[in-house]
């Protein structure tokens, strides 16, 4: 191979990493993408008005990708929606080692503070928050009336009863005990929990299953799918909407990273889940 075919050659390879390196930027760094969902439950009486949730997950407050500053605009994004609850399925914090900057639990909170919803937010940990100091952020939590943490219990809010699981990955998941504190007969039923791999053990009866954890891979292949999915099941689990047995799990690509402060491929984004008595055709 000549020079110039060599110099050629080197100048393709520099275009394709600084290409690459741009799209990665904006994938990471692009304003989330609203993804929409539509469910009809039989639990809720007919004449029941839809119920709207936004599903945040995977916030990972960290530098250089996600600091406080961005998570304000993001809350504002959600709360110009105008759902009726708002649903956080872990990781809220960061601390990886090739983050620029580690911020407190009351800068990763305060953000989620600024949430406004009729029915409120509820929350469940993430293993990068058990990892990140659980106490603090729980402390943190606590100090905005509208945020409940749920750790394997549940609440009604509205026509609405939510089972909150902790976190599955670092082995504090109880299933059967959620489910039990979720009352039967007082609204539509779903289970929030950041991993998605508890989806096979909640009853046919809960309608819908909302999670993150995946990052529907964070960095994926360009014609779909991903090399690792921190899922024991693979793609199946890993990233959109799966129906099994009549129930609907909904797995976030979630708004921040881990490992890597870039995603590739992936975007982040928030779902818009409405819930409404069955109608004609469903």
């Amino acid at each position: 191979m000549g020079k110039t075919s060599i110099r050629r050659a080197a100048l393709l390879l520099l275009a394709l990493v600084v290409a690459t390196g741009a799209k990665a930027w904006h994938d990471t760094m692009r304003t989330p993408v609203v993804e929409r969902l539509t469910i009809a439950s039989s639990a809720l009486p007919p004449g029941t008005p839809p119920v709207r949730i936004a599903l945040l997950a995977d916030i990972h407050v960290a530098g250089p990708d996600m600091p406080p500053e961005r998570l304000a605009r993001i809350v504002a994004q959600v709360n110009a929606l105008k759902p009726d609850l708002v649903a956080i399925a872990g990781d809220l914090i960061s601390e990886k080692r090739t983050a620029t900057r580690i911020y407190s639990a009351g800068e990763v909170v305060a953000p989620l503070g600024k949430l406004s919803a009729p029915l409120g937010v509820v929350v469940v940990p993430g293993n990068h928050d058990h990892w990140a100091g659980w106490e603090a952020i729980s402390a943190e939590l606590a100090r905005h009336p509208q945020i409940t943490v749920l750790r394997n219990q549940a609440i009604v809010r509205g026509p609405l009863v939510i089972g909150g699981v902790d976190d599955d990955f670092t082995g504090r998941a109880d299933v059967p005990a959620t489910v039990a504190a979720m009352p039967r007969g007082a609204g539509a039923r779903i289970v929030l929990t950041h991993s998605p791999d508890i989806f096979p053990q909640v009853p046919v009866d809960v309608d819908a299953v909302l999670a993150g954890h995946t990052h529907c891979g964070q960095i994926a292949w360009p014609w779909g799918g991903a090399p690792a999915t921190m899922s024991d099941y693979g793609d199946l689990y890993a990233c959109g909407v799966t129906r099994q047995h009549g129930k609907v799990l909904v797995t976030s690509a979630g708004l921040g990273t881990s490992l890597l402060p870039l995603r590739l491929f992936t975007h982040p984004e928030v779902w818009m889940i409405e819930m409404h008595p069955p109608r004609r055709g469903d």
